[in-house]
């Protein structure tokens, strides 16, 4: 199988755990798939007063410089881990 169809099935597979994750998993999970996709944050940091935004975006940014298939094979081995 291929690393974008693992990927996919990782997606697939995080909308039906067994229970819902903590928000500090689901911000790791959101940061992953936002490198993942997207790369590298971009835009403007939301402001003080949109929080959850400025967290998620604060988590992907963390991931600054991860290439797109060691950030799916990290989604993909996390949400492993999750279901586990």
């Amino acid at each position: 199988m291929s690393l974008q169809n693992e990927f996919d099935q990782a997606l697939a597979d995080s909308k039906n755990l067994s229970e819902r994750p903590d928000n500090m998993t689901l911000l790791k999970m959101y940061a992953l798939y936002k490198q993942a996709s997207s790369g590298d944050a971009s835009g403007d940091r939301p402001g003080f007063t949109d929080m959850v935004g400025r967290a998620k975006w604060d988590a992907w940014d963390a991931l600054k410089g991860t290439g797109k298939d060691d950030a799916m094979q990290q989604y993909i081995d996390f949400v492993a881990d999750l279901k586990a």
